[in-house]
């Protein structure tokens, strides 16, 4: 499996690097802004299986970094992990196919990575 990582959070990136090394997912890149997300996604030659996507990042937000990703593949899965709550069930409605709230337990994530991996569009 492999992961792209949306998050301008350093500290978070470390811990998600370390989980995803740990449980054998590939950690194919990291963003940490919205523009720069949205041209590494452009430019990959194989998408990833799973997008883990922060939404107040530098840039563009997760919403409209979502919304152009979602243009360039229709079948991105993308799971949102924010600690903003107002955006959930717009992030829902627009093509996340989860949502977690921040700070989340190693455990939830990776359950829910695998469930959405898991999941036929």
């Amino acid at each position: 499996m492999k992961i792209f990582i949306i998050e301008d959070n350093q500290d978070l990136v470390f811990g998600y690097k370390i989980m995803m090394d740990f449980n054998n997912i590939e950690v194919l890149d990291v963003s940490t802004n919205g523009e720069e997300a949205i041209n590494k996604f452009k430019c990959f030659k194989q998408k990833p299986d799973i997008i883990l996507l922060d939404h107040r990042m530098p840039g563009k937000n997760g919403l409209e970094i979502m919304k152009e990703i979602l243009e360039c593949d229709k079948y991105a899965k993308i799971i949102f992990v924010s600690g903003d709550l107002t955006i959930k069930e717009k992030a829902l409605a627009n093509g996340a196919k989860s949502f977690l709230t921040k700070p989340v337990k190693e455990e939830t994530l990776l359950k829910e990575i695998y469930r959405v991996f898991n999941t036929d569009i």
